[in-house]
């Protein structure tokens, strides 16, 4: 149980600071300073059942309210947009990675061509700011589903960011389509719900912020050879981390073009976020910290999901973002796996139920019942409302302070309060930081201290009790993700 007593928070500071100054925060001797405050001001969250109330400094953590300008962005996602290209994608006929790259009418080819088109128009609006291009390599033979070498592209869209460009935020649907057998190049495979739907996110959100100034580059990109094995997005990922990008979030859009389930029900205002816990990157030193610590359920991913419900489930989204505590659906994968094969962050939003007669089929009717990937199943109010989930949480990031960078817990001494130092972050509209801390059974961050532009932290709770993190903090009030802290001796 929290002890029901005051607690203080203590923070390190070069300067002399009035108690006339603070209010509810408390700062002492460290390393720096000299000043010590108190205060009894406590938050409080409401427990579980048959749980006692959560008590403890800071306040209470709340969810990020779109300002004016997220606003704004959300109400011109438009739905015929996105309605209209999906039913174009689909008309191709089939976009399967090993079906024309030639032919101007039908296959990848020309879905390619057209998506590349499309995304210049984007990009003519920015002021030479959005940059796009096919991103092409020679994949060769890779059985089963690669039986011939086989060219395979990506269109990439890439939107420089204002001040903070060398920090990189990813959003992609995959362009190429498939039917029952996952050869045949010949067959219609209309691929409206996978994924016309995820490249109709990505392609709106171009549009749409292509006259924008966020603070970090956005990267938008419909990748190719996702159905034959995650192909294009690898070689995307891949050429990031040879050039050492720092990608600090990616989001797959996979199967998000409709809220109907195989039974007929309907779940239209819900999306689901799968998350990993323990990183695919994971090295075994890393593994034998995260045993100690406690540190399943906090990998980066799961601080990217963190995020995205406190920016994006609001009533201009009108949708609820359901975090599922796994990498992917069971034994399945996409395009998000490649980015976190390389330590990169990385998420993927699919749609709450999926109707498997509606992809990975052909085109058919047997008993009375439509099988295919077809526009019709589509719901495109339901696509529009995930778009404006995604444009939520893209804008949010890239106008927010990025994620605290080396941030550590000492451990040198044996103490109950808990020491936390981190890097400071070279963001020009850095204002400072806030310490983050939450019950170990609590599955979201509850608690938030501020601390300001210091580095720094001493907090009078164990970290043998709670979990800790820390967030950066823009002069626009913006909070970027929560950064887990390693044990520093």
């Amino acid at each position: 149980m929290v002890e029901e007593r005051s607690r203080r928070v203590f923070l390190s500071t070069s300067a002399a600071l009035s108690a006339a100054a603070l209010s509810t925060t408390v700062l002492s001797t460290t390393a720096l300073g000299s000043t010590a405050l108190s205060s009894t001001a406590q938050a409080s969250v409401p427990a579980g059942a048959g749980e006692p109330e959560v008590r403890g400094p800071g306040e209470r953590l709340t969810p990020q309210r779109p300002n004016a300008e997220l606003r704004a962005i959300l109400r011109e996602i438009d739905e015929h947009r996105i309605e209209a290209t999906v039913r174009r994608l689909a008309a191709f006929g089939t976009r399967h990675t090993l079906s024309s790259q030639t032919d101007p009418v039908r296959g990848i080819g020309a879905a390619r061509d057209w998506i590349f088109a499309e995304m210049t128009k984007s990009a003519q609006r920015s002021g030479g700011r959005m940059k796009v291009e096919l991103q092409s390599y020679l994949q060769q033979p890779a059985p089963p589903r690669i039986p011939v070498a086989t060219t395979i592209t990506n269109v990439v869209s890439t939107l420089r960011g204002s001040t903070t460009p060398e920090r990189v935020y990813v959003v992609s649907g995959h362009y190429d389509s498939r039917c029952s057998d996952p050869l045949d190049a010949m067959k219609d495979a209309p691929g409206a719900d996978d994924d016309a739907s995820g490249v109709a996110v990505a392609m709106e959100l171009a549009r749409v912020l292509a006259t924008r100034h966020p603070a970090a580059t956005i990267v938008f990109a419909a990748v190719a050879g996702e159905e034959q094995g995650l192909f294009g997005a690898r070689h995307m990922a891949t050429l990031y981390k040879a050039a050492g990008t720092n990608v600090q979030a990616m989001f797959t859009n996979d199967i998000v073009g409709s809220s109907r389930a195989d039974d007929g029900t309907r779940d239209p205002r819900t999306i689901r976020l799968f998350a990993e816990g323990v990183p695919t990157s994971e090295t075994p030193a890393q593994a034998d910290i995260r045993r100690a610590v406690g540190g399943e359920n906090d990998s980066p991913s799961r601080q990217l999901a963190r995020f995205v419900r406190s920016v994006a489930e609001n009533e201009v989204t009108g949708m609820t973002v359901r975090v599922i505590h796994r990498r992917d659906r069971y034994l399945r994968g996409g395009d998000h796996i490649p980015f976190l094969e390389q330590g990169y962050p990385a998420a993927r939003f699919t749609e709450p139920h999926e109707d498997y007669a509606h992809q990975h089929q052909d085109v058919r009717v047997e008993n009375g019942k439509r099988f295919g990937d077809l526009p019709e199943f589509c719901d495109f109010p339901f696509i529009t409302r995930v778009a404006r989930v995604n444009a939520a949480t893209m804008w949010s990031l890239a106008t927010a302070p990025g994620t605290p960078e080396d941030v550590r817990i000492r451990t040198n001494q044996l103490t109950n309060d808990t020491d936390l130092v981190w890097r400071r972050g070279t963001d020009p509209d850095l204002a400072g930081y806030e310490v983050v801390w939450r019950e170990t059974t609590a599955p979201d961050w509850t608690h938030a201290i501020k601390v300001g532009d210091r580095t720094e932290a001493k907090v009078d709770l164990s970290k043998d009790n709670v979990f800790f993190g820390v967030r950066a903090v823009g002069k626009n009030g913006r909070r970027g993700p929560v950064a887990f802290p390693t044990p520093l001796s």
